[in-house]
């Protein structure tokens, strides 16, 4: 039996008007990559099946944010963020988590949306 997941990814006209073409279909293409990740693993991250398709797909590894996070997951060993915009398993469960990069514990800190 094969469980397709959904996957949503939103977009705001305010983005595309405040950054342009070339960088809006760049974050399109970036965030299609994501959503090819969860769907084929079941989760979506930088690391190799993602940076595979960066030059394929003409983006890159980071985006430009489009909005302010309202969380940040803090690698404490190796001294990394990154951000959140939605209450996920992570942010809401962080000592379940590690860091991908080097596998340290992470704590949540609330962003500047709050």
């Amino acid at each position: 039996m094969i469980t397709f997941r959904e996957v949503t990814i939103a977009l705001t006209w305010e983005a595309y008007k405040q950054h342009g073409w070339e960088q809006f279909s760049a974050t399109v293409r970036h965030e299609l990559i994501h959503a090819w990740q969860y769907h084929e693993f079941g989760d979506a991250d930088h690391g190799a099946t993602f940076t595979q398709w960066t030059d394929t797909l003409d983006t890159t590894q980071n985006c430009e944010r489009f909005a302010a996070p309202k969380w940040w997951l803090m690698f404490e060993d190796c001294g990394g963020r990154s951000a959140r915009y939605r209450h996920s398993k992570t942010v809401r469960k962080p000592e379940q988590y590690s860091c991908s990069e080097c596998g340290g514990s992470l704590h949540v800190e609330e962003g500047d949306s709050h």
